[in-house]
Formats: C-alpha cells, sequence, structure tokens
C-alpha cells in the first residue's frame, strides 16, 4: 500500500515588497514600491466619500463626474486628451465608489511627464464641456436602461435599499435613469471640489520611479486641491435594517435571483481573520464551500452559490445569493439558512479549518504579480487603515487562526441566523 502523501507545512512569510512612506513638499503622502526593473509606472490613489457624497436628490453625481474627469481637461477637449493618452500609450480613469473616489494612471516610464501632466488636468482642470456632459451622460443612462430589467442588478438595488433605508448606502453608485437625467454641469462642477480633497486622500506608487521624483510630483499632482475636512467613522456599524424579511419583486423569469444578509464584521474587529475563514468554509471557495456543496452538488438546486464578508465605511455585512428555478427558490434558502445554523451549532472540522487556511495563505501571492495589483492591493491596505507592515503580518495571523476561534465566531454570527433576503423573479412559497 503506498504511503499517504504528507500534506506540506503552510509557508507564512508575506510577499517580499519594499515599501517606502514618501511625503511631499506640500505633506502629501504616498506608498512607494520602486521596481526599475520594467519600464512602467503604476499610480493608484482614492479619496474618501465616493457615491456616498452625492446629494440626496442627485443620486449618481459622482459616478457622472467618474466619467468626465478624462473627457477634456486644461487646454485640450475631449479628443484632444483622449488622443494624447492613445498617442502615448497611457492608461487613466476614475470610478465612484460607495465609500471612496478611485482613480489610476498606468504608463511607460519613458512617457511619465506626459501621464503626470494629463493626470493633473484631470484631477484640477477638468472642463464638464457641454457636448461631454451630454455624451456621457447619454451613456450612463443607456447603461441603466439595459440595467432595469436585469434580475441581478435589480436584487442588488433592492436589498441595499432595503438594508439601509435613508442612509446613502441605500442609493445606487451609478443613480436612477430619473436622477441622472437632471445632472447637469454646474452641479457637477460645484461638486467636484468636494469629492476631490485630499482630507483621507490615499495615494500608492509602483514602478520605475524614485522617491525623490514621486515626492515632487505628488504635489504638482494634489497640492492644489481642497484639503476638506476629516471625516470620522461611525463608533459602532450601522445597523442592518429589515433582518428577519424576505422582500420579492415579482419578474417574469424561469428562475429567481437570490440574495441575502447577514451582519458582518469590520476592518479592524479583532474576529475579522477568523470570520474570513469560517467565510470560506460556507459559501466563499468556489468549489468545496458547504453552500457549493449543498445546494449544487448535493440537490442540484443552482449552477453556484457564494457568500462573502462586505466591510464598509459605516457597516458590515455578510452576502450571499444564487439563482435557482422559481419552485426552488424556498428550497434553496432553506438549505443556506441550516447550513448557517449548522456552522454555529456544531462548527466546522478540523479539515475545513486547516484546508481554507492554506487556501487563503497560499493565493495570496496571485495578488502581487504585476505592478497594477501590487498598487491595488496596498490602496486597499490604506483604504482601511492598515500599514504596509501588515504585508509581514497577514498570513501569521491567518495560520493562528484555531478550530475553537472559528466555532465561537460561527456562534457569533450565525446562532440568530436572521437573514434580509431580497428575490427577483416568481419563486413559490418564498415568503
Amino acid at each position: 500500500m503506498n504511503a499517504p502523501i504528507p500534506t506540506p507545512k503552510l509557508n507564512t512569510a508575506g510577499p517580499a515588497i519594499a515599501v517606502q512612506t514618501v511625503r511631499s513638499p506640500g505633506g502629501i503622502e504616498a506608498w512607494l514600491v520602486e521596481e526599475h526593473s520594467l519600464p512602467l509606472i503604476a499610480v493608484d490613489f482614492a479619496f474618501d466619500g465616493g457615491a456616498s457624497r452625492d446629494p440626496e436628490n442627485a443620486a449618481g453625481s459622482a459616478y457622472l463626474i467618474s466619467g468626465l474627469l478624462d473627457e477634456g481637461a486644461g487646454d485640450l477637449d475631449a479628443e484632444a486628451f483622449q488622443g494624447r493618452m492613445a498617442d502615448h500609450a497611457i492608461s487613466l480613469g476614475f470610478e465612484a465608489r460607495r465609500d471612496d473616489f478611485h482613480g489610476y494612471l498606468q504608463t511607460l516610464s519613458t512617457h511619465r511627464d506626459t501621464a503626470f501632466d494629463l493626470l493633473g488636468l484631470a484631477l484640477n482642470k477638468p472642463r464638464f464641456d457641454a457636448d461631454a456632459v451630454g455624451r456621457v451622460r447619454a451613456q450612463v443612462i443607456a447603461g441603466l436602461q439595459r440595467q432595469a430589467r436585469n434580475p441581478e442588478v435589480m436584487c442588488r438595488n433592492a436589498l441595499y435599499a432595503a438594508a439601509f433605508p435613508g442612509h446613502p448606502y441605500s442609493r445606487p453608485e451609478k443613480g436612477d435613469i430619473d436622477s441622472v437625467s437632471k445632472l447637469e454641469a454646474p452641479a457637477l462642477k460645484a461638486l467636484r471640489p468636494t469629492l476631490l480633497d485630499r482630507a483621507g486622500l490615499k495615494v500608492v506608487v509602483v514602478g520605475d520611479i524614485s522617491a525623490a521624483e514621486l515626492a515632487g510630483r505628488l504635489d504638482a499632482l494634489f497640492g492644489d486641491l481642497p484639503k476638506g475636512e476629516a471625516r470620522t467613522r461611525p463608533a459602532q456599524p450601522l445597523p442592518i435594517q429589515g433582518l428577519g424579511q424576505t422582500h420579492v419583486i415579482d419578474l417574469d423569469v424561469p428562475q429567481t435571483v437570490l440574495r441575502f444578509v447577514a451582519p458582518g464584521l469590520m476592518w479592524d474587529d479583532p474576529d475579522f481573520m477568523t470570520a474570513s475563514v469560517l467565510n470560506h468554509i460556507l459559501g466563499g471557495s468556489a468549489f468545496t464551500s458547504r453552500l457549493f456543496m449543498e445546494v449544487r452538488e448535493k440537490r442540484g438546486l443552482a449552477y453556484g452559490v457564494s457568500s462573502s464578508l462586505m466591510p464598509m465605511r459605516e457597516s458590515a455585512m455578510l452576502v450571499g445569493g444564487t439563482a435557482t428555478r422559481n419552485d426552488r427558490a424556498a428550497e434553496s434558502m432553506k438549505v443556506i439558512r441550516e447550513e448557517m445554523l449548522k456552522l454555529a451549532e456544531d462548527g466546522p472540522t478540523e479539515h475545513e479549518v486547516e484546508e481554507a487556511k492554506r487556501y487563503i495563505i497560499g493565493s495570496y501571492p496571485l495578488r502581487f504579480d504585476t505592478s497594477p495589483k501590487i498598487a491595488g492591493e496596498l490602496l486597499a491596505l490604506a483604504l482601511r487603515g492598515d500599514t504596509p507592515d501588515f504585508l509581514a503580518r497577514r498570513n501569521g495571523l491567518f495560520a493562528a487562526v484555531t478550530l475553537a476561534d472559528v466555532k465561537r465566531v460561527a456562534q457569533r454570527l450565525f446562532g440568530k441566523p436572521e437573514l434580509l433576503v431580497q428575490a427577483v423573479g416568481k419563486p413559490v412559497a418564498l415568503v
């Protein structure tokens, strides 16, 4: 008989990435990873606030602004600005996310001067020309019209509206057709200084640039933006409303899209790492999670099912979902609830915990195989208030999670499995 193949020992070493903290003469701070072996520079940055700063009756403002900053700036109209980017193979863009306004720049280091000039113009002197505003607004509205009957989008938007009534989180980041149709250049220009200020600004640069050069460029890019006022995080996470309720949007489609929410944990919660292991066991792993095995493999209820932790600036959720035949939606949710309760009552097995840790630790290097990925990972770290040394500590923190820890956190999160459930379709006997 062949001897069993031994399980390799976990390598808990973090990625060998040297992160410098660079401070400009004007006091703007950035994290820098110098990498001179390739002639590339990647810049990732984010302003605090994002779509949550949209005026109450103007949802979608930040998202529309994110599409306009590179549609003409300074003396360059949209065609000239985009042409200069294309001529120099520069990638530059913006995205209004729920809690932050994100921007990025990727360029060959030989074109750094042009690239940084264009980024500076986009941030400080966007034109908001009438034709560009009309064209980008029409593009956004066309996208919203396509999504208006998309069950996945409908379900997601309705879920947030039910979970956070009256809060900016209840509004779609892209707005809706009615709100976006009313957005005009003067209001967008007036909102831009609120969205793009230096309070809470995070900047990460990776690539072929020195600390001395970066320090000078930071002030040129960000130094003239308003100082702004720092936003304080709430002492306690915003409670999720509607737990224990099930809402259905009636739509004549052959299958029901299901989304469910339970309270999650904030990034800085001492149990967050343990909760990540727990979620991997529940629904975070594509082919080995309990939800996948019970919902798809054993019962054939759905093609896919998953769950994920979603810590935000002001709240934290565990979000999951699936799509199934209308007549099996109720059974699918019953199985999901049962699996959460089983984890709370009995906990996972030692094998499940060790395999989850092995995947979480072993897959981590894949987040750092390109300069843009490194920049994005570091920016996410900065946005949640961590420091660069987390890279070295992270795998050890996961390795230290025990079976007893996961059982305790399962009881904490799933001991009372009250879920907010949103469905789109024609589910049978779901409510």
